[in-house]
C-alpha cells in the first residue's frame, strides 16, 4: 500500500488532522507509529484501515485488512463465540471454519470460558480479546492496531507479541499504535511520529543507543523450537543473538528477547532451505554463565 500527499480534515473549513502524508506500507514489515494524544494517530490509521477516506492525496494498493479500534463496540447482540462466527463468514469463510478459528482464537487469549456470554456483559479485557481475535480470523494480509493492547492481562498481552511475529514472518505487515514505548521495543522494521498533522520517520528503535551507558532491559523472553535440514547448522546472523539448545526430536531451542522473536520467525521462515517452526512460547531468560552450544565445554570438546 502507498499513500501519496494524504491529507484529512473534517468539514469544508475544519482544521487539517493529517496534511501531506507520504508512506510506503511494505508486505512483510512492523510499522510503528507515535504521536501524542490529538495528533492524528487514530485517522491515520482508520485511512489505512480502509475505514476513512482522504480529503485529499492517493492511497493505492489494498491488501485484505482487518483493524482493532481503540474503543471495541461491545454492545452488539451477539455472543463472544457468536461474534466472531458471524465476523468469520462476513470475511468469506464457511460456518464451521469460522466457528472453529473462533474456539481457536478465544483459547489461545485465554477466553474460551466466555464463548457463549453475551458482549454486553464481558468485562473489558475479555472484550479487547474478542476485539483482537475478530481482526486475526481470516489470516489478513494487513494488521492495524490502535491501542490493541490495552486492557489485556499479561498473559494475553504476552500472545498477541507472539501472534505480531508470526504475523510479520508469514509475510503480513503489522501497523501499530501503543502508548508503552517497550511494546515490541526494537522489533519494528520502521518508526514514524504524527506531529503538527504530518507523518515523521524517527529513527530505528533498534539503532538507538542506550542512555548514559545504561544496559537496557530487554523485557520478556521468548523460546522457538525448530526443525531444520539433518545435521545442518541454522542459519548464520540470527536476529537477537539467540542462545541454542538441543530440544526433543532433533529439534533446536532458540531463546531471544521476545522483541527480536518476530524477526527471527521471519529469518527462519526464510532460510534456504526454511526452517520448520514447531513450537513458540515465554521462556525464562538463559543464564548467562551457561557457554553456547557450539562453544568448548570444559576439556576442550565442543557442545552439540
Amino acid at each position: 500500500m502507498r499513500l501519496d500527499g494524504v491529507g484529512r480534515r473534517y468539514g469544508l473549513r475544519g482544521p487539517w488532522v493529517l496534511r501531506e502524508v507520504r508512506l510506503d506500507v511494505p508486505a512483510g514489515a512492523l510499522l510503528r507509529v507515535e504521536g501524542t494524544n490529538g495528533t492524528g494517530k487514530s485517522t491515520l490509521l482508520r485511512l489505512l484501515a480502509g475505514i476513512d477516506r482522504p480529503t485529499t492525496g492517493r492511497i493505492t494498493g489494498r491488501p485484505r485488512t482487518a483493524y482493532v479500534p481503540e474503543r471495541f463496540p461491545a454492545a452488539l447482540p451477539f455472543t463472544a463465540a457468536g461474534y466472531l462466527t458471524h465476523l468469520g463468514r462476513v470475511h468469506g469463510l464457511r460456518t464451521p471454519e469460522a466457528a472453529g478459528r473462533a474456539a481457536e482464537w478465544l483459547a489461545r487469549f485465554g477466553a474460551s470460558g466466555h464463548a457463549r456470554t453475551p458482549l454486553a456483559e464481558l468485562s473489558k479485557g475479555t472484550s479487547q480479546k474478542v476485539a483482537v481475535a475478530q481482526a486475526l480470523l481470516a489470516e489478513p494480509e494487513l494488521l492495524v492496531f490502535d491501542e490493541a493492547w490495552t486492557g489485556l492481562d499479561p498473559a494475553a498481552r504476552e500472545v498477541l507479541d507472539r501472534v505480531v511475529g508470526e504475523r510479520v514472518a508469514a509475510g503480513g505487515t503489522v501497523v501499530f499504535v501503543d502508548h508503552d514505548p517497550r511494546r515490541l521495543a526494537g522489533a519494528a522494521d520502521a518508526r514514524y511520529r504524527v506531529a503538527d498533522g504530518r507523518l515523521l520517520p524517527q529513527e530505528s528503535a533498534a539503532a538507538a543507543d542506550p542512555v548514559d551507558g545504561a544496559v537496557p532491559d530487554p523485557g520478556p523472553w521468548t523460546v522457538v523450537e525448530v526443525a531444520g535440514p539433518p545435521g545442518g547448522p541454522p542459519p548464520p546472523g540470527l536476529p537477537g543473538a539467540p542462545h541454542l539448545a538441543p530440544g526433543p526430536d532433533d529439534t533446536l531451542r532458540l531463546t531471544v528477547p521476545a522483541a527480536h522473536s518476530d524477526a527471527l520467525l521471519r529469518a527462519l521462515l526464510t532460510a534456504h532451505p526454511p526452517w520448520h517452526i514447531r513450537t513458540v512460547a515465554a521462556a525464562e531468560p538463559p543464564d548467562p554463565g551457561t557457554p553456547a552450544p557450539g562453544t568448548p565445554a570444559p576439556g576442550g570438546t565442543p557442545r552439540p
